[in-house]
Protein backbone atom coordinates (compact mmCIF):
# COMPACT_ATOMS: atom_id res chain seq x y z
CA UNK A 1 0.00 0.00 0.00
CA UNK A 2 3.08 2.37 0.93
CA UNK A 3 4.37 1.65 -2.06
CA UNK A 4 2.03 2.17 -4.43
CA UNK A 5 0.91 5.67 -2.67
CA UNK A 6 4.89 6.58 -3.25
CA UNK A 7 4.75 5.48 -7.00
CA UNK A 8 1.26 7.45 -7.32
CA UNK A 9 2.47 10.51 -5.86
CA UNK A 10 5.62 10.63 -7.55
CA UNK A 11 3.95 10.41 -11.14
CA UNK A 12 1.18 12.63 -9.96
CA UNK A 13 4.47 15.36 -9.02
CA UNK A 14 6.29 14.96 -11.76
CA UNK A 15 3.88 14.99 -14.73
CA UNK A 16 2.93 18.89 -12.38
CA UNK A 17 6.40 19.49 -12.56
CA UNK A 18 6.88 18.41 -16.39
CA UNK A 19 4.05 20.91 -17.10
CA UNK A 20 5.53 23.44 -14.89
CA UNK A 21 9.31 23.21 -16.43
CA UNK A 22 7.78 23.25 -19.91
CA UNK A 23 5.73 26.33 -19.04
CA UNK A 24 8.82 27.91 -17.16
CA UNK A 25 11.25 27.39 -20.49
CA UNK A 26 8.35 28.69 -22.80
CA UNK A 27 8.65 31.74 -20.65
CA UNK A 28 12.25 32.10 -20.56
CA UNK A 29 12.40 31.96 -24.70
CA UNK A 30 9.60 34.78 -24.05
CA UNK A 31 11.32 36.92 -21.40
CA UNK A 32 14.49 36.41 -23.87
CA UNK A 33 12.55 37.31 -27.78
CA UNK A 34 10.63 40.20 -25.21
CA UNK A 35 13.29 41.93 -23.38
CA UNK A 36 16.93 40.49 -24.81
CA UNK A 37 19.29 37.71 -23.06
CA UNK A 38 20.57 40.39 -20.86
CA UNK A 39 17.19 40.55 -19.23
CA UNK A 40 17.49 37.05 -18.27
CA UNK A 41 21.07 37.71 -16.86
CA UNK A 42 19.40 40.23 -14.95
CA UNK A 43 16.85 38.17 -13.93
CA UNK A 44 18.83 35.14 -13.08
CA UNK A 45 21.22 37.70 -10.88
CA UNK A 46 17.77 38.52 -9.20
CA UNK A 47 16.71 35.15 -8.53
CA UNK A 48 19.92 34.13 -6.92
CA UNK A 49 19.56 36.68 -4.65
CA UNK A 50 16.24 36.33 -3.22
CA UNK A 51 16.93 32.13 -3.01
CA UNK A 52 19.85 34.32 -0.76
CA UNK A 53 17.23 35.75 1.16
CA UNK A 54 14.74 33.35 1.49
CA UNK A 55 16.68 31.02 2.74
CA UNK A 56 17.84 33.53 5.46
CA UNK A 57 13.79 34.14 5.97
CA UNK A 58 12.72 30.65 6.35
CA UNK A 59 15.80 28.16 6.64
CA UNK A 60 14.43 25.80 4.04
CA UNK A 61 11.21 25.58 5.69
CA UNK A 62 10.13 23.27 3.27
CA UNK A 63 12.47 20.75 3.70
CA UNK A 64 12.49 21.26 7.75
CA UNK A 65 9.07 20.97 8.12
CA UNK A 66 8.48 18.06 5.76
CA UNK A 67 11.47 16.10 7.74
CA UNK A 68 10.00 16.75 11.25
CA UNK A 69 6.51 16.65 10.53
CA UNK A 70 7.60 12.79 9.12
CA UNK A 71 9.11 11.85 12.45
CA UNK A 72 6.56 13.20 14.02
CA UNK A 73 3.74 11.29 12.18
CA UNK A 74 6.43 8.09 12.82
CA UNK A 75 5.60 8.10 16.37
CA UNK A 76 3.20 7.36 18.66
CA UNK A 77 0.83 9.87 19.82
CA UNK A 78 2.66 12.65 18.47
CA UNK A 79 1.54 16.09 17.08
CA UNK A 80 2.52 16.95 13.81
CA UNK A 81 0.27 20.33 13.99
CA UNK A 82 2.19 21.61 16.47
CA UNK A 83 5.40 20.92 15.16
CA UNK A 84 4.11 22.86 12.33
CA UNK A 85 3.31 25.32 14.54
CA UNK A 86 6.66 25.72 15.41
CA UNK A 87 7.78 25.83 11.91
CA UNK A 88 5.27 28.84 11.01
CA UNK A 89 6.34 31.01 14.04
CA UNK A 90 10.04 30.24 13.52
CA UNK A 91 9.70 31.49 10.01
CA UNK A 92 7.88 34.60 10.84
CA UNK A 93 10.48 35.46 13.44
CA UNK A 94 13.23 35.09 10.91
CA UNK A 95 11.63 36.74 7.97
CA UNK A 96 10.50 39.75 9.83
CA UNK A 97 14.34 40.34 10.71
CA UNK A 98 15.72 39.28 7.47
CA UNK A 99 13.16 41.62 5.74
CA UNK A 100 14.19 44.50 7.91
CA UNK A 101 17.53 44.26 6.60
CA UNK A 102 16.92 43.90 3.34
CA UNK A 103 14.97 46.86 3.16
CA UNK A 104 17.19 48.94 5.10
CA UNK A 105 20.62 48.25 2.87
CA UNK A 106 18.91 47.61 -0.22
CA UNK A 107 20.94 50.51 -2.01
CA UNK A 108 24.37 48.83 -0.70
CA UNK A 109 22.96 45.58 -1.99
CA UNK A 110 22.26 46.52 -5.44
CA UNK A 111 25.42 48.54 -5.93
CA UNK A 112 27.47 45.47 -4.63
CA UNK A 113 25.62 42.47 -5.61
CA UNK A 114 24.57 43.43 -8.42
CA UNK A 115 27.44 45.47 -9.99
CA UNK A 116 26.39 49.23 -9.67
CA UNK A 117 22.64 48.16 -11.38
CA UNK A 118 20.93 50.39 -10.11
CA UNK A 119 18.02 47.61 -8.49
CA UNK A 120 16.70 49.61 -4.69
CA UNK A 121 13.28 49.93 -5.90
CA UNK A 122 12.83 46.78 -6.88
CA UNK A 123 14.49 45.35 -3.90
CA UNK A 124 12.86 46.94 -1.24
CA UNK A 125 9.75 45.46 -2.51
CA UNK A 126 11.47 41.44 -1.25
CA UNK A 127 10.02 41.81 1.87
CA UNK A 128 6.57 40.65 1.05
CA UNK A 129 7.65 38.26 -1.23
CA UNK A 130 9.85 36.83 1.90
CA UNK A 131 7.03 36.53 4.67
CA UNK A 132 4.72 34.83 2.20
CA UNK A 133 7.01 32.70 0.91
CA UNK A 134 8.14 31.78 4.57
CA UNK A 135 4.57 30.46 5.39
CA UNK A 136 3.93 28.93 2.54
CA UNK A 137 7.29 26.43 2.24
CA UNK A 138 6.18 25.39 5.82
CA UNK A 139 2.69 24.72 5.24
CA UNK A 140 3.87 22.99 1.76
CA UNK A 141 6.13 20.75 3.62
CA UNK A 142 3.50 19.39 6.19
CA UNK A 143 1.25 18.41 3.38
CA UNK A 144 4.31 16.61 1.69
CA UNK A 145 4.89 14.81 4.93
CA UNK A 146 1.71 13.92 5.60
CA UNK A 147 1.82 12.79 1.72
CA UNK A 148 -1.03 14.87 0.32
CA UNK A 149 0.53 15.27 -3.11
CA UNK A 150 -2.66 16.51 -4.95
CA UNK A 151 -2.80 19.36 -2.46
CA UNK A 152 0.59 20.06 -2.83
CA UNK A 153 0.93 20.10 -6.95
CA UNK A 154 -2.91 22.07 -6.58
CA UNK A 155 -0.67 24.26 -4.64
CA UNK A 156 2.23 24.81 -7.17
CA UNK A 157 0.28 25.27 -10.15
CA UNK A 158 -1.88 27.88 -8.62
CA UNK A 159 1.68 30.06 -7.93
CA UNK A 160 2.99 28.89 -11.08
CA UNK A 161 0.46 30.01 -13.45
CA UNK A 162 -0.18 33.47 -11.02
CA UNK A 163 3.33 34.39 -11.07
CA UNK A 164 3.82 33.93 -14.82
CA UNK A 165 0.69 35.67 -16.02
CA UNK A 166 1.72 38.56 -14.18
CA UNK A 167 5.08 38.30 -15.50
CA UNK A 168 3.67 38.12 -19.13
CA UNK A 169 1.32 40.79 -18.88
CA UNK A 170 3.48 43.47 -17.26
CA UNK A 171 6.19 42.36 -19.74
CA UNK A 172 3.94 43.27 -22.78
CA UNK A 173 3.09 46.19 -21.20
CA UNK A 174 7.06 47.36 -21.21
CA UNK A 175 8.88 48.75 -24.79
CA UNK A 176 11.95 48.82 -23.22
CA UNK A 177 12.45 48.19 -19.72
CA UNK A 178 15.10 49.16 -17.39
CA UNK A 179 16.89 46.96 -14.83
CA UNK A 180 14.95 48.33 -12.02
CA UNK A 181 11.97 47.75 -14.30
CA UNK A 182 12.90 44.09 -14.93
CA UNK A 183 13.10 42.70 -11.80
CA UNK A 184 10.01 44.87 -10.35
CA UNK A 185 8.42 42.88 -12.88
CA UNK A 186 10.08 40.05 -11.41
CA UNK A 187 9.28 40.22 -7.61
CA UNK A 188 5.81 41.69 -8.37
CA UNK A 189 5.16 37.87 -10.16
CA UNK A 190 7.24 36.15 -7.03
CA UNK A 191 4.44 38.59 -4.76
CA UNK A 192 1.39 37.50 -6.61
CA UNK A 193 2.08 33.74 -6.90
CA UNK A 194 3.62 33.45 -3.11
CA UNK A 195 0.22 35.06 -2.20
CA UNK A 196 -1.77 32.71 -3.66
CA UNK A 197 -0.10 29.66 -3.08
CA UNK A 198 0.03 30.80 0.89
CA UNK A 199 -3.85 31.26 0.92
CA UNK A 200 -4.37 27.97 -0.62
CA UNK A 201 -2.57 26.06 1.46
CA UNK A 202 -3.91 27.10 4.45
CA UNK A 203 -7.33 26.91 3.10
CA UNK A 204 -6.66 23.27 2.61
CA UNK A 205 -5.09 22.97 6.35
CA UNK A 206 -8.14 23.90 7.86
CA UNK A 207 -10.23 21.87 5.81
CA UNK A 208 -8.16 18.94 5.91
CA UNK A 209 -5.99 18.77 8.92
CA UNK A 210 -6.87 15.94 11.77
CA UNK A 211 -6.53 16.57 15.04
CA UNK A 212 -4.48 14.83 17.32
CA UNK A 213 -4.31 14.46 21.10
CA UNK A 214 -0.72 13.50 21.31
CA UNK A 215 1.48 15.33 23.01
CA UNK A 216 4.57 16.74 20.86
CA UNK A 217 7.73 15.37 20.74
CA UNK A 218 9.60 18.52 20.59
CA UNK A 219 9.28 21.69 22.06
CA UNK A 220 9.77 25.17 20.29
CA UNK A 221 13.04 25.40 21.25
CA UNK A 222 14.16 21.87 20.37
CA UNK A 223 12.69 22.40 17.20
CA UNK A 224 14.71 25.69 16.09
CA UNK A 225 17.85 23.52 17.56
CA UNK A 226 16.97 20.61 15.73
CA UNK A 227 16.45 23.17 12.37
CA UNK A 228 19.94 25.25 12.72
CA UNK A 229 22.09 22.68 11.42
CA UNK A 230 19.71 22.11 8.34
CA UNK A 231 19.32 25.93 7.87
CA UNK A 232 23.34 26.62 7.81
CA UNK A 233 23.64 24.03 5.41
CA UNK A 234 21.08 25.42 3.15
CA UNK A 235 22.14 28.91 4.03
CA UNK A 236 25.65 28.04 3.45
CA UNK A 237 24.66 26.47 -0.21
CA UNK A 238 22.55 29.74 -0.81
CA UNK A 239 25.51 31.70 -0.80
CA UNK A 240 28.27 30.24 -2.15
CA UNK A 241 25.63 29.68 -4.87
CA UNK A 242 24.61 33.37 -5.28
CA UNK A 243 28.67 34.15 -4.93
CA UNK A 244 29.39 31.80 -7.66
CA UNK A 245 26.81 33.21 -9.95
CA UNK A 246 28.18 36.79 -8.91
CA UNK A 247 31.11 36.11 -10.01
CA UNK A 248 30.72 34.91 -13.52
CA UNK A 249 29.85 38.01 -15.24
CA UNK A 250 32.32 39.44 -13.28
CA UNK A 251 34.96 37.36 -14.61
CA UNK A 252 33.79 37.12 -17.97
CA UNK A 253 34.06 41.48 -17.64
CA UNK A 254 38.03 40.41 -16.88
CA UNK A 255 38.01 38.05 -20.53
CA UNK A 256 37.16 41.47 -22.52
CA UNK A 257 33.67 41.10 -22.69
CA UNK A 258 30.97 44.91 -21.90
CA UNK A 259 28.63 44.31 -19.05
CA UNK A 260 25.97 44.59 -21.79
CA UNK A 261 27.57 41.32 -23.12
CA UNK A 262 28.70 39.45 -19.70
CA UNK A 263 25.21 39.80 -18.52
CA UNK A 264 23.78 38.32 -21.76
CA UNK A 265 25.70 35.36 -22.30
CA UNK A 266 25.37 34.70 -17.99
CA UNK A 267 21.38 35.13 -19.19
CA UNK A 268 21.70 32.45 -21.87
CA UNK A 269 23.66 29.72 -19.43
CA UNK A 270 21.19 30.08 -16.99
CA UNK A 271 17.86 30.96 -18.83
CA UNK A 272 18.46 28.78 -21.49
CA UNK A 273 21.52 26.04 -21.16
CA UNK A 274 20.62 25.10 -17.24
CA UNK A 275 17.34 24.67 -18.00
CA UNK A 276 17.26 22.52 -20.61
CA UNK A 277 20.00 20.24 -18.70
CA UNK A 278 18.45 20.41 -15.45
CA UNK A 279 14.80 19.71 -17.29
CA UNK A 280 14.52 15.81 -17.34
CA UNK A 281 15.05 15.95 -14.00
CA UNK A 282 11.57 16.79 -12.82
CA UNK A 283 10.86 13.15 -12.49
CA UNK A 284 14.00 13.24 -9.52
CA UNK A 285 13.26 16.46 -8.01
CA UNK A 286 9.24 15.12 -7.64
CA UNK A 287 10.85 11.88 -6.11
CA UNK A 288 13.58 13.86 -3.83
CA UNK A 289 10.15 15.35 -1.18
CA UNK A 290 9.00 12.37 -0.76
CA UNK A 291 12.60 10.18 -0.40
CA UNK A 292 13.06 12.72 2.48
CA UNK A 293 9.63 11.92 3.54
CA UNK A 294 10.50 8.28 4.01
CA UNK A 295 13.75 8.28 5.30
CA UNK A 296 13.00 10.17 7.70
CA UNK A 297 9.98 8.21 8.61
CA UNK A 298 12.05 4.85 8.27
CA UNK A 299 14.88 6.32 10.77
CA UNK A 300 12.55 7.38 12.70
CA UNK A 301 10.63 3.73 13.25
CA UNK A 302 14.21 2.01 12.99
CA UNK A 303 13.64 0.21 9.68
CA UNK A 304 17.22 -0.37 8.30
CA UNK A 305 16.20 -3.08 5.68
CA UNK A 306 13.44 -0.94 4.37
CA UNK A 307 16.29 2.27 4.34
CA UNK A 308 19.17 -0.10 2.50
CA UNK A 309 16.46 -1.52 0.10
CA UNK A 310 15.05 1.64 -1.76
CA UNK A 311 18.40 3.38 -1.46
CA UNK A 312 19.54 0.56 -3.55
CA UNK A 313 16.96 1.02 -6.22
CA UNK A 314 17.09 5.11 -6.15
CA UNK A 315 20.14 4.51 -7.05
CA UNK A 316 19.83 2.22 -9.84
CA UNK A 317 17.15 3.94 -11.12
CA UNK A 318 18.32 7.35 -10.79
CA UNK A 319 22.02 6.08 -12.73
CA UNK A 320 19.82 5.26 -15.65
CA UNK A 321 17.86 7.61 -16.05
CA UNK A 322 20.51 10.50 -15.85
CA UNK A 323 22.97 8.06 -18.25
CA UNK A 324 19.78 8.05 -21.29
CA UNK A 325 19.27 11.54 -19.96
CA UNK A 326 22.83 12.42 -20.92
CA UNK A 327 22.89 10.70 -24.45
CA UNK A 328 19.62 12.98 -25.45
CA UNK A 329 21.51 15.67 -24.31
CA UNK A 330 24.46 14.97 -26.15
CA UNK A 331 23.09 14.02 -28.98
CA UNK A 332 20.43 17.05 -29.70
CA UNK A 333 22.07 19.64 -27.23
CA UNK A 334 22.84 21.70 -30.51
CA UNK A 335 19.66 21.92 -31.58
CA UNK A 336 18.04 22.07 -28.45
CA UNK A 337 19.90 25.57 -28.16
CA UNK A 338 19.00 26.70 -31.23
CA UNK A 339 15.32 26.08 -30.83
CA UNK A 340 15.14 27.78 -26.90
CA UNK A 341 16.96 30.85 -28.22
CA UNK A 342 20.46 30.33 -27.20
CA UNK A 343 22.03 30.33 -30.38
CA UNK A 344 24.87 28.53 -31.17
CA UNK A 345 26.73 29.05 -27.90
CA UNK A 346 23.63 27.38 -26.29
CA UNK A 347 24.06 23.90 -28.52
CA UNK A 348 27.94 23.84 -27.51
CA UNK A 349 27.39 24.10 -23.39
CA UNK A 350 24.75 21.64 -23.98
CA UNK A 351 26.36 19.27 -25.32
CA UNK A 352 29.69 19.78 -23.36
CA UNK A 353 27.85 19.72 -19.78
CA UNK A 354 25.34 16.62 -20.81
CA UNK A 355 28.20 14.23 -20.00
CA UNK A 356 28.13 15.33 -16.36
CA UNK A 357 24.32 15.20 -16.35
CA UNK A 358 24.59 11.61 -14.39
CA UNK A 359 26.62 13.22 -11.36
CA UNK A 360 23.67 16.12 -11.28
CA UNK A 361 20.98 14.13 -11.15
CA UNK A 362 22.67 11.86 -8.93
CA UNK A 363 22.69 14.61 -5.96
CA UNK A 364 19.38 15.53 -6.22
CA UNK A 365 17.97 11.92 -4.91
CA UNK A 366 21.64 11.32 -2.50
CA UNK A 367 20.50 14.56 -0.87
CA UNK A 368 17.28 13.42 -0.29
CA UNK A 369 18.41 10.41 1.72
CA UNK A 370 21.07 11.98 3.50
CA UNK A 371 18.97 14.96 4.45
CA UNK A 372 16.19 12.58 5.61
CA UNK A 373 18.28 10.91 7.60
CA UNK A 374 19.74 13.76 9.29
CA UNK A 375 23.58 13.53 7.71
CA UNK A 376 23.16 17.59 7.44
CA UNK A 377 27.03 18.53 8.83
CA UNK A 378 28.23 15.92 5.75
CA UNK A 379 26.30 17.68 3.67
CA UNK A 380 27.46 20.81 4.80
CA UNK A 381 31.12 19.83 4.75
CA UNK A 382 30.79 18.40 1.13
CA UNK A 383 28.73 21.91 0.13
CA UNK A 384 31.58 23.78 1.17
CA UNK A 385 34.62 22.12 -0.66
CA UNK A 386 31.94 21.37 -4.19
CA UNK A 387 31.22 25.23 -3.77
CA UNK A 388 35.09 26.21 -3.20
CA UNK A 389 36.20 23.75 -6.51
CA UNK A 390 33.48 25.80 -8.51
CA UNK A 391 34.40 29.28 -7.55
CA UNK A 392 38.25 28.17 -7.99
CA UNK A 393 37.68 27.10 -11.61
CA UNK A 394 35.35 29.80 -12.26
CA UNK A 395 37.88 32.63 -10.94
CA UNK A 396 40.81 30.73 -12.55
CA UNK A 397 39.99 29.83 -15.91
CA UNK A 398 36.87 32.22 -16.63
CA UNK A 399 39.43 35.63 -17.35
CA UNK A 400 41.44 33.20 -19.39
CA UNK A 401 39.19 30.99 -21.99
CA UNK A 402 35.56 32.69 -21.23
CA UNK A 403 32.40 30.71 -20.19
CA UNK A 404 34.30 28.00 -21.34
CA UNK A 405 35.54 27.90 -17.64
CA UNK A 406 31.99 27.22 -16.54
CA UNK A 407 31.89 24.03 -18.24
CA UNK A 408 35.17 23.00 -16.26
CA UNK A 409 34.01 23.99 -12.43
CA UNK A 410 30.88 22.25 -13.23
CA UNK A 411 32.45 19.10 -14.43
CA UNK A 412 34.94 19.30 -11.31
CA UNK A 413 32.61 20.45 -8.55
CA UNK A 414 29.65 18.27 -9.46
CA UNK A 415 32.54 15.08 -10.07
CA UNK A 416 34.44 15.17 -6.65
CA UNK A 417 30.75 16.29 -4.82
CA UNK A 418 28.40 13.56 -6.32
CA UNK A 419 31.37 10.70 -5.86
CA UNK A 420 31.35 11.90 -1.81
CA UNK A 421 27.44 11.80 -1.61
CA UNK A 422 27.37 7.97 -2.98
CA UNK A 423 30.13 6.70 -0.76
CA UNK A 424 28.36 8.61 2.35
CA UNK A 425 25.00 7.08 1.64
CA UNK A 426 26.07 3.64 0.64
CA UNK A 427 28.39 3.54 3.82
CA UNK A 428 25.52 4.77 6.02
CA UNK A 429 22.59 2.65 4.68
CA UNK A 430 24.65 -0.50 3.94
CA UNK A 431 23.31 -0.68 0.24
CA UNK A 432 25.83 -2.47 -2.18
CA UNK A 433 27.65 -0.87 -4.57
CA UNK A 434 27.04 -2.17 -7.98
CA UNK A 435 28.95 -0.21 -10.32
CA UNK A 436 28.85 -2.82 -12.84
CA UNK A 437 24.80 -2.78 -13.01
CA UNK A 438 24.34 0.46 -12.01
CA UNK A 439 26.74 2.38 -14.58
CA UNK A 440 28.35 0.04 -16.91
CA UNK A 441 25.21 -1.63 -18.07
CA UNK A 442 23.12 1.42 -18.85
CA UNK A 443 26.56 3.20 -20.60
CA UNK A 444 26.22 0.03 -23.00
CA UNK A 445 22.53 -0.13 -23.58
CA UNK A 446 22.65 3.60 -24.69
CA UNK A 447 25.28 3.25 -26.73
CA UNK A 448 23.79 0.17 -28.39
CA UNK A 449 20.09 1.73 -28.57
CA UNK A 450 21.55 5.71 -30.67
CA UNK A 451 23.45 3.12 -32.95
CA UNK A 452 20.65 1.44 -33.99
CA UNK A 453 18.83 4.18 -33.90
CA UNK A 454 21.03 6.02 -36.39
CA UNK A 455 21.21 3.33 -38.44
CA UNK A 456 17.48 3.55 -38.83
CA UNK A 457 17.52 6.88 -39.56
CA UNK A 458 20.03 6.92 -42.24
CA UNK A 459 18.23 3.50 -43.85
CA UNK A 460 15.03 5.95 -43.95
CA UNK A 461 16.36 8.65 -45.32
CA UNK A 462 15.62 10.75 -42.18
CA UNK A 463 18.35 13.22 -41.87
CA UNK A 464 16.36 16.79 -41.09
CA UNK A 465 16.05 17.54 -37.41
CA UNK A 466 12.88 19.43 -37.06
CA UNK A 467 10.80 19.51 -33.38
CA UNK A 468 8.68 16.52 -34.83
CA UNK A 469 11.57 14.01 -35.51
CA UNK A 470 13.36 14.77 -32.38
CA UNK A 471 10.87 14.09 -30.23
CA UNK A 472 9.47 10.82 -32.28
CA UNK A 473 13.32 9.73 -31.97
CA UNK A 474 13.46 10.41 -28.55
CA UNK A 475 10.11 8.63 -27.04
CA UNK A 476 11.22 5.38 -29.05
CA UNK A 477 14.92 5.56 -28.29
CA UNK A 478 13.59 5.84 -24.88
CA UNK A 479 10.85 3.21 -24.90
CA UNK A 480 13.80 0.85 -26.55
CA UNK A 481 16.17 1.86 -23.82
CA UNK A 482 14.12 1.58 -20.93
CA UNK A 483 11.99 -1.47 -21.80
CA UNK A 484 15.82 -3.59 -22.21
CA UNK A 485 16.53 -2.25 -18.92
CA UNK A 486 13.35 -3.49 -17.26
CA UNK A 487 14.16 -6.17 -18.81
CA UNK A 488 17.20 -7.33 -17.37
CA UNK A 489 16.38 -5.62 -13.80
CA UNK A 490 13.68 -8.55 -13.80
CA UNK A 491 16.07 -11.11 -14.51
CA UNK A 492 18.84 -10.24 -12.33
CA UNK A 493 15.99 -10.06 -9.78
CA UNK A 494 14.67 -13.97 -10.99
CA UNK A 495 18.20 -14.70 -10.07
CA UNK A 496 18.83 -12.88 -6.61
CA UNK A 497 15.50 -14.84 -5.66
CA UNK A 498 17.10 -18.30 -7.01
CA UNK A 499 19.61 -17.55 -5.76
CA UNK A 500 18.17 -17.05 -2.10
CA UNK A 501 15.56 -19.71 -1.84
CA UNK A 502 18.81 -21.77 -2.81
CA UNK A 503 20.50 -20.87 -0.15
CA UNK A 504 17.46 -21.11 2.46
CA UNK A 505 16.84 -25.01 0.85
CA UNK A 506 20.28 -25.97 1.45
CA UNK A 507 20.59 -24.39 5.18
CA UNK A 508 17.19 -26.58 6.11
CA UNK A 509 19.11 -29.25 4.58
CA UNK A 510 22.12 -28.68 7.04
CA UNK A 511 19.44 -28.27 9.57
CA UNK A 512 18.20 -31.68 9.22
CA UNK A 513 21.22 -33.54 8.49
CA UNK A 514 22.72 -32.11 11.90
CA UNK A 515 19.55 -33.13 14.04
CA UNK A 516 19.93 -36.65 12.94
Amino acid sequence: MIKSKIVRDTILLTVMQLILDTAALLLNVFVTKKLGTSAIGILSLMGSFLGLAGILSNGNAFLCASRFVSEELGKKNGSPDAVLGHAVCLCLMLSAAVSAGVFVLAEPISRRFFSGAHMTAAIRLMPIALVTGAVSACLKGYFNACRRAAVTATGDIAEFVVRCGVIVAATMLESAPDENKVCSIMIGGIIAGNAVSMLWFTAAFMKLRQKKKGKCSVSFLRYAAQCFPIMGGSLLTAVLSSTNDALIPVCQRQYGDTTGAALSKFGVFEGIVLSAIFFPSVVLCSMSGIIVSEAARSKAENNKCRIKMFTERIIAWTMAFSIFSAAVLMRFGSQLGELLGGGELAGRMITMIAPVVPFIYMEIVLEAVIKGMGMQSFSSVNYLIEYVIRISAVLIFVPHIGFYGVVISYYASNVFGNCSRFIKVTKSTGAERKLCGTIVMPLILAAVTVFVGEMFLELANIAEKTVPVMLIYTLLWGGAYFTIYCSLEKVKLFRKCRKNILVILHNKQLVVYYRM
